[in-house]
């Protein structure tokens, strides 16, 4: 049967042969294109997944395969490549100021000059047909006719002033060909162009001594590469940017932990973090639950509309509703501090007190997330049996009781799970404080950018994108730390959600 629905399900073999063999093609093509583009590690990874594609689609023993082939390069392309290389860059010193690799930085080093104030004098561009000569006014001087298309090297001649000049603006598109441009005086003197206006002669402010070894032109101290922190460094121990990117082993974390400026925010971050995703979790249970429960009464009238009116807030995306909020709590102008005046004579500063700041966002994403548990309770209170409660009823137990006694226990394991995924997504909830507070107000005293709102994800976010060093490497081994606690929270769903399911078989047995 199994010979059978692989024949039936192989197709004819020809035109699939060429689908798989153009689609083959077209991916290492791609592969190569990312490998020109020096980016090795996406063209090994798509040449991986090219291989893969050629092999299972190719061969019909592999039939089986074809159908979860895409999601698992879907998988380890998109989420296990990433978090992997997220990891390495935490026992890295990849920053701004440690972008580049060696040979990169050196040549960055090495091409930076200083303009010599003597030799420095305006130009102009002359047009000549298709290329340019450039006159320089001061000492007279006109090159050869050049294209300004790429580098070139001409000679400087006494000459009459030209009759045309090309306009300033004019002038200023063709910088690039002017950059790479050297003029060479009768005396034998290199210029090149050192601004928008004028050329002179440039002093290389470092030069070779060895492969490790730079020497400074202004005082002759050396630079040594030290690779242990990829910097080039003087003998005063001065590191001298760019540098470049090294594994520093357990650096970054032995920063974390060891840094006052560090480890104190980020302490008091993780201990918001629980708070904030904890607090989430249990005011959207109660509040959902005890909606829930209000929709459920027999003799409510008009549950269809209030239904939809309470769903509402999970219908609107969740960045509008933020940004809203953002302008109902403005401190000056927004309508709840309008109102608090108008009613009680104050005006809370919502973004500017760390507590109000913490309490607003509780608010606003207990108001995001309460609709979702809602939903839920609504599904999970049908399945309490109504003989259970109409006999508790019968012995005389109150309507709260009935629901802490027999209600709540029953729909508390089928909820557990869901409340665990919950805490583990508010855990991570990044895109709520920075669109509400941008993580303000800011922690002072630290050496990195630290908000009173700050969750431990848009903490990392903004040491990453927002810091002036852009220290991705410290952001990489938080981030590990992160996803740590993260699996650790998947984990325990999973047992939780397995547990749930055997009580509900031995109740069923």
């Amino acid at each position: 049967m199994t010979v059978a629905m692989r024949e039936v399900g192989a197709g004819p073999a020809l035109p699939r042969l060429a689908l798989v063999g153009a689609g083959t093609l077209g991916l290492l093509w791609a592969a190569y294109y990312l490998y020109a583009l020096q980016q090795p590690l996406f063209g090994a990874v798509l040449l991986a997944i090219a291989c893969g594609f050629a092999v299972i689609y190719g061969a019909n023993r592999f039939y089986g395969a074809r159908f979860i082939f895409p999601g698992v390069a879907a998988v380890l392309t998109f989420i296990a490549l990433p978090i992997g290389f997220t990891i390495y860059l935490g026992f890295t010193n990849y920053s701004s100021f440690n972008l580049l690799d060696f040979e990169r930085a050196t040549e960055v080093l090495l091409s930076r000059g200083a303009a010599d104030p003597a030799t420095e004098q305006p130009f102009a561009v002359v047009p000549e047909g298709e290329q340019y000569r450039i006159w320089l006014p001061d000492s007279g001087l006109l090159s050869a006719p050049v294209p300004l298309t790429g580098p070139a090297s001409v000679a400087l001649t006494p000459a009459a002033a030209p009759a045309t000049l090309l306009a300033a603006r004019d002038a200023i598109r063709l910088r690039d060909g002017l950059q790479a441009l050297t003029l060479t005086t009768p005396d034998g003197l290199a210029i090149v162009n050192s601004g928008l206006r004028t050329f002179a002669s440039v002093t290389p402010e470092y030069t070779r001594a060895s492969d490790q070894i730079l020497r400074r032109s202004s005082d002759g101290a050396s630079l040594t590469a030290d690779h242990s922190t990829g910097f080039y460094v003087a003998a005063d121990g001065t590191q001298v940017p760019p540098g470049w990117r090294v594994g520093i082993g357990w650096g970054n974390f032995q920063k974390v932990f060891q840094s006052e400026g560090i480890r104190a925010p980020l302490l008091s971050i993780f201990l918001w973090t629980l708070f904030f995703a904890g607090t989430s979790v249990v005011l959207t249970f109660a509040l959902g639950l005890a909606l829930a429960v209000i929709l459920q009464w027999e003799h409510l009238r008009f549950k269809a509309i209030y239904r939809i009116l309470l769903i509402l807030p999970y219908a609107v995306p969740a960045f509008i509703s933020i940004l809203v909020f953002r302008g109902l709590f403005n401190q000056n102008f927004g309508e709840i501090n309008l109102i608090l005046e108008a009613l009680f004579g104050i005006r809370p500063t919502w973004f500017t007190d760390a507590g109000l700041a913490r309490t607003m966002i509780i608010i606003v994403n207990c108001w995001l997330g309460y609709p979702y548990m809602m939903l839920l309770a609504m599904g999970f209170l049908q399945g309490v049996p109504e003989d259970h409660k109409k006999a508790a009823a019968l012995e005389g137990a109150s309507s709260m009781r009935v629901f802490f006694t027999i209600t709540l226990p029953q729909i508390i394991p089928p909820f557990l799970p869901l409340l665990i995924a919950s805490f583990a997504f508010n855990f991570n909830n990044m895109v709520l404080v920075l669109l509400l507070t941008s993580g303000g107000p800011d922690r002072q005293g630290t050496l990195v950018p630290a908000g009173q709102t700050d969750i431990l994800a848009s903490f990392t976010y903004r040491m990453a994108f927002d810091d002036s060093a852009t220290q991705f490497g410290l952001a990489g081994a938080i981030t590990l730390m992160i996803f740590l606690v993260v699996a650790t929270l998947s984990y325990v769903n999973f047992v939780a959600l397995k547990r749930a399911a055997s009580r509900k078989s031995a109740r069923s047995a």
